[in-house]
This record gives structure tokens, C-alpha cells and sequence, in this order.
């Protein structure tokens, strides 16, 4: 049986049109766009990470108000929508008023309406304000057209990401946008449908504070895939594409979808929730038919950093689980007093548990390629900013572990930590199963601490595909001691039914040196 030819994968095509006539990978979001654009609200705001599909998902709209219905073809939409009615769109862009001052971001604004002014023909009347000349436009609009407005604004925090630990320009920018916005309340006869999109929720930022009757999308479960893609729309929609990928790397659909799922899925942004796939590192996997890391490796934001430095959150806090309400989500940028919203919209964290009836989650990070990634972000922060001798480093020990070899591991680990200069945080045991945490997930293994047994905690887990290893940390004492800890709590009974071969580590670390002083390792 002849197989279908295979459609382009969109990398970096945000455009729905561009998807829909030029043979691109499109996987079908229209019933949710029906369901928006028909429901009781009027204005919608939806929160999600970066490069997770929000762009094409306006652009949708903007498509289907335009009463596209060519484009629409063969979509879930085409058999749920009668009458196509053509509305005037609005459709603004902020995710190029990035590091802007007051005066760029005016300006700025100032280029975009009159993009849509000379997109719909509409002749700018007289105004040195940008809520002025937003308000007269969309009134203009609707008495050329005969039609209510619709306005799509897409990444309306991209302006004020960068500087949200700015305690100067913060505030600057956050009035040139609340300014902006402020029309879209006064001009409600006019107005079909508002929807806007962003990273982080519009409460934090408090530019929408006369605009109180916005619905909140994020959160909803009948949303919860409207950006994403599902292991259902993987097995259907993308089931050919998996097969000649498979072949490619010479394996299994099923294998195939295993080494994906590790590495892109486990995205979920309310609970319950489907596990949703990133869409920009699963098309780039799919595209260059290697499982690498994507989404992380077209950049880190800053804003996320700065919160990570001033909110003093370790590398083991990210590795770990932290629960949260659903308040915490909401807080206000100005009075936040932990990074768990910003880790959540950013991406980095995302829902692994909840409790609906008390709105209480546990989040914690979703796949490997974002566990590497924050590693990655981290080490000149939590280690040293020499990442070449981390890089050297992590090349000896990926070759040692990979033959099983944890003794030479340990000596590349030895000489790396030797090399670092002093620093003030290396005088507690906390600190080393820190940096045994950093390096081991950087080298892609499944590293947990703390692990909970019957009797006690193991301070470090790390897994190999070939073995399991608990490591039992010191501090100026010796590897014998740390040993005879993992015997006498009997740790190994916790992890019999593994199935890999279990390694036992003592570690002694040199408080002196800053580095690993002493270490025995013995198979079970």
C-alpha cells in the first residue's frame, strides 16, 4: 500500500493561512475555536509558554472572523459553522516591543495601528494618544463595515517581560500598555470578540484594571489541549509521521513515541488535564529526525533567571515538587513573594497532581529537555561560569557512566570541583548533593534526593539505563560512614523490584578542598 506523501513541518510558521495553502503540518484546533467564538464570552484571555502554538492560534481567528472559509477545509470547524459572517479584525502583535523605552513602546504602538488602519482602509484621524487613536479605530471600523470589531492581541506582556525586576521601568511600561488597552471597555457596543494572549496572567501585571470582565481561559479544562498536542493527535493525526521517523532512527512507532514523550510531553496547564506535547520541539525533532533539545536552546528568557537569583531558589527546589493554590498563580508581579507563578507560565514548571475540590497543586518540571535546560541556565549561577571545564567535565563522566564506571566518574567530578574557586556556600552537606544533582541531570539521568525509604532518606537516586545507583553524601567524615548509612537503612529494599542492577556509593566530600575527598563504591 503506497504511503502519503508527507506535508512540511512548520518550523517558525505562525501563520494560518501560510499553513493551509503551502502543504505544512497542521494538527486541527478549529473545534476549540468554535467553541470560543460561540460561548457566553466575549473577551478571552489565554496564558501559555512560549512558542507553544499562541501566534497560530490568533492567527486562526483572525482567518475565521475574516469568514475564511476556503482555509477551513476539511477542519473539525467546517462541519459546526453555517454562516462564515465576515468581521473587520484588529490584530496586534507585541512580541516585537521587547527592551523598548516609553518613547519605542509609543512608537511602536503608534506602528501597529496604522498597519490595521491601512489593512482595513481606515483614514487615522488627528491624535498624539494611543488609546485615542485605538478607540477610533475600532469605532471607524465598525460604522464602515456595518459589523462589531473583533481585536486579537497577541503576547500583550511581551513589553514588560524583560524588565519585570526593574523597579523603574516597570512601572513606566506597564502605564504606556494600561493606557493602550483602556479603550477596549468604553468601546464594548462596538466590539464581537476580544482575545488576547500571553505568558504571564494579565492580573499579574495590572494593566486590565478597568477591563474587569475578561474570561480567564488558561485554567479551563475544556481548553486544556487548545495548544499542543495531545498523544491522541500524535497516534492519528501524526501516525505517518511517526512511522517514518521511526524507520529513520531504525526503531519501533512505540519506541519512538517513548523517547518523545521523555523528552517533550508531560505539559499540563489545569488537572486534570491530557499530557500535552511541546509542539516547537516535536516538529523540530520530527524535522531533523533527532531527539535533541529544542524549545530550551532558542533561548532562556531573562526575566526567568533574575527571578530564580532574587528568589534564592536552589537547583534541588527545581528538581523537586512544590505544591501551590490557585491563587498563586494569579499574584501580582509586585508582590510576589516566590517565583512558582513565573516557573508555571514560563513553562518550566507545570501540573503533575491536584486536588480540584481544594484548588491546590503540585507542580514540578515536565520532561528531560527542560530538566536540561534549566541545568544548563543554572551552572554559572550554582557552579561556575566557566561552562567549557563544565562541558570537559561532563564528556569524562558521560563516557565513565556509560561504561558503567562510576569510580572514573567520580575522579572527572573530583578534578572539575577542584578547579571551581572558593565560594561561600560549600560548608554543608546540602550543597554537594546539589552539585551531584546538577551534573547528573545534565547528563540526561533520571537524579532525584531525598528519595523517602522505610527508614530513612536516600540524599541522592540517579539512574543510568544499565543501573541504579544510591549515594549516600558526607562531609568531612569518611566513605566508610556514608556505606554503613545505606547498610544499616537498608536503602537497596526500597529500589529490589527496579529491575536494573543497584550500585551502592559512599561519598565523603572535602570541606577543605571543596571537593570530593573520598568515595567507595560497591555492587550489590
Amino acid at each position: 500500500m503506497e504511503q502519503p506523501a508527507l506535508k512540511f513541518y512548520p518550523i517558525g510558521i505562525q501563520t494560518f493561512s501560510q499553513l493551509r495553502t503551502k502543504d505544512y503540518v497542521y494538527i486541527d484546533k478549529t473545534e476549540h475555536i468554535y467553541r470560543m467564538t460561540h460561548s457566553s464570552g466575549k473577551y478571552m484571555f489565554l496564558s501559555r509558554p512560549r512558542r507553544f502554538g499562541k501566534s497560530l492560534l490568533v492567527s486562526t481567528l483572525h482567518a475565521y472572523f475574516e469568514g475564511r472559509k476556503d482555509l477551513f477545509q476539511g477542519l473539525a470547524i467546517e462541519r459546526l459553522e453555517k454562516e462564515w459572517t465576515q468581521y473587520p479584525v484588529l490584530h496586534f502583535d507585541m512580541s516585537w516591543a521587547k527592551h523598548s523605552d516609553r518613547d519605542a513602546l509609543n512608537r511602536y504602538l503608534h506602528n501597529q495601528l496604522q498597519n490595521n488602519e491601512e489593512r482595513l482602509g481606515i483614514i487615522p484621524r488627528e491624535t498624539l494618544d494611543t488609546n485615542n487613536r485605538l478607540g477610533n479605530l475600532i469605532m471607524d471600523a465598525y460604522r464602515k463595515y456595518n459589523r462589531e470589531v473583533v481585536v486579537l492581541i497577541d503576547e500583550y506582556d511581551a513589553p514588560l517581560l524583560d524588565v519585570m525586576h526593574e523597579s523603574e521601568s516597570l512601572p513606566v511600561l506597564r502605564n504606556v500598555m494600561r493606557n493602550f488597552y483602556s479603550p477596549l471597555k468604553a468601546c464594548d457596543p462596538y466590539l464581537r470578540y476580544v482575545f488576547l494572549t500571553g505568558i504571564t496572567k494579565f492580573s499579574q501585571l495590572s494593566i486590565f484594571s478597568e477591563l474587569n470582565n475578561i474570561e480567564n481561559i488558561s485554567m479551563d479544562e475544556q481548553y486544556a489541549d487548545i495548544c499542543g498536542i495531545t498523544e491522541e493527535e500524535m497516534r492519528t493525526q501524526m501516525d505517518v509521521y511517526m512511522e517514518a521517523f521511526a524507520a529513520k532512527l531504525h526503531t519501533d512507532k512505540e519506541d519512538l513515541l517513548a523517547q518523545l514523550k521523555a523528552n517533550y510531553d508531560g505539559y499540563h496547564f489545569t488537572w486534570p488535564s491530557p499530557d500535552i506535547y511541546n509542539p516547537y520541539s516535536l516538529f523540530n525533532a520530527f524535522n531533523k529526525e533527532k531527539i535533541e533539545s529544542y524549545w530550551f536552546g532558542s533561548g532562556t528568557p531573562t526575566y526567568l533567571i533574575e527571578m530564580l537569583r532574587k528568589y534564592h531558589i536552589s537547583a534541588l527546589q527545581l528538581g523537586g515538587k512544590m505544591d501551590a493554590s490557585k491563587d498563586d498563580f494569579d499574584a501580582p508581579t509586585e508582590r510576589l513573594t516566590n517565583a512558582i507563578p513565573l516557573l508555571y507560565q514560563s513553562g518550566n514548571f507545570t501540573i503533575k497532581d491536584g486536588i480540584e475540590a481544594l484548588d491546590i497543586y503540585t507542580l514540578g518540571i515536565p520532561n528531560r529537555e527542560v530538566r536540561l535546560g534549566l541545568m544548563k541556565s543554572l551552572v554559572p549561577y550554582y557552579l561556575t561560569p566557566d561552562t567549557l571545564s563544565v562541558s570537559g567535565a561532563l564528556i569524562a563522566m558521560a563516557k565513565s557512566l556509560y561504561r558503567d564506571d562510576m569510580d572514573a566518574a567520580l575522579q572527572a567530578m573530583q578534578s572539575f570541583l577542584s578547579t571551581i574557586p572558593y565560594a561561600d556556600n560549600t560548608h554543608y552537606e546540602g550543597h554537594y548533593q546539589q552539585v551531584l544533582y546538577i551534573l547528573f541531570s545534565l547528563l540526561g539521568y533520571y537524579t532525584d534526593i531525598e528519595v523517602r525509604t522505610p527508614r530513612g532518606r536516600v540524599d541522592v537516586v540517579m539512574r543510568t539505563d544499565h543501573t541504579l545507583y544510591i549515594i549516600e553524601l558526607k562531609l568531612d567524615k569518611d566513605a566508610d560512614t556514608a556505606l554503613h548509612q545505606i547498610d544499616l537503612k537498608q536503602y537497596p529494599e526500597r529500589f529490589a523490584l527496579c529491575g536494573l542492577p543497584i550500585v551502592k556509593v559512599g561519598i565523603n566530600f572535602d570541606k577543605e578542598k571543596k571537593t570530593l575527598g573520598e568515595w567507595k563504591v560497591e555492587h550489590l
